[in-house]
């Protein structure tokens, strides 16, 4: 992977130094698994734990309060990255230790026989379908250009949803394909009429006018989009450790649920947002970490509809890609 695909938070040498030894691995085509979970610095009994998440994300910013919650001897070592995949990829190679990043992105390492574990929900929401002020509601959207990102849960929203009131997303609408950082400035330009995104676009094109036309999250899907995952290797090699994370992500979690202004204000700083667009974003984004029955059936939901859009190869085991023992004994711990 290349060093421009993320940038490291909280620079401290030695922390440097594990990124520039994880690199050249890489690039000398051998594996840094055995790297997992890093001596602190000073030699000491402290480790870190790499954790992977997306760049200007509110809906993915649980990893920047880890700090607050891990129990001593273990610290949080943030990476940002760009895409969902490339998180995903930065997880399999051995590169980071857990990432929070988009179920899609998880669902399709799984497909693909890659080591990937779900081990907690981290965010639901995080998308919305808006278009011009003059597109009443849904069934307007007939004729219009509507822009999406291919191959995410908000494709799948979008078909849904179309679906749900009659209309067929190939023959109804005219579909735009671009990338998330694409689709506020398509909309604002004229080239599209509506898309479904997720977060901070929907945010972005409110500020110009842009309203709501429907809801994305009332078919069978539900607003299940992000998690917290790890791999198997993970798992077998340090337990504990994991465990310490989800400890302090369940925490985390619920602690932002009840600060959002915080959460405004911290993600405003790292970033570098428009805090009025942080503020939307924040509020169409709802942090959890269980993995309830519920939530389980409306992951398989999703998979079901990628695997019907040709977006996986296969169904994923989900009793093999869902690893709820970790929240489960944090639950049942009360912490």
């Amino acid at each position: 992977m290349d060093s421009s695909t993320f940038q490291r938070l909280r620079r401290s040498p030695a922390r440097v130094v594990v990124a520039a030894m994880a690199l050249l691995l890489t690039v000398a085509g051998c594996s840094s698994i055995d790297s997992t979970f890093t001596p602190g610095a000073g030699g000491g009994d402290g480790q870190v734990v790499r954790v992977g998440t997306l760049r200007g994300q509110p809906h993915l910013f649980a990893p920047f309060f880890y700090e607050r919650a891990l129990a001593d001897g273990v610290s949080a070592d943030v990476l940002v990255f760009d895409s969902s995949p490339d998180i995903k990829n930065a997880l399999v190679s051995g590169q980071i230790d857990v990432a929070v990043m988009g179920l899609p992105a998880m669902l399709a390492g799984a497909a693909a026989g890659q080591d990937v574990r779900l081990i907690a929900s981290s965010a639901d929401g995080g998308s919305a379908i808006v278009g011009r002020p003059e597109i009443g509601d849904v069934t307007h959207l007939r004729g219009k250009r509507v822009g999406f990102p291919v191959g995410s849960s908000q494709e799948v929203l979008l078909r849904a949803t179309l679906a749900q009131h009659g209309m067929d997303a190939d023959r109804d609408v005219t579909l735009v394909n671009l990338a998330f950082a694409d689709m506020a400035n398509a909309y604002l330009s004229g080239q599209i009429d509506a898309f479904s995104s997720a977060e901070l676009g929907p945010s972005v094109a409110r500020q110009q006018g842009a309203r709501d036309v429907v809801s994305p999250y009332d078919t069978p899907v539900g607003k299940v989009n992000i998690g917290l995952a790890t791999t198997q290797r993970v798992i077998d090699r340090a337990p504990d450790l994991i465990q310490a994370v989800l400890d302090a992500h369940v925490q985390t979690v619920e602690y932002m649920d009840t600060h959002r202004a915080e959460w405004r204000d911290r993600v405003v700083a790292e970033f570098g947002l428009d805090p009025e667009v942080a503020a939307g974003a924040i509020a169409n984004t709802w942090p959890r970490s269980d993995l309830s029955a519920e939530y389980v059936a409306q992951v398989t939901a999703l998979a079901g509809e990628m695997f019907a859009l040709g977006q996986l190869p296969n169904r994923p085991d989900m009793s093999a890609f869902v690893e709820d023992t970790f929240v489960t004994a944090t639950e049942g711990s009360g912490k």
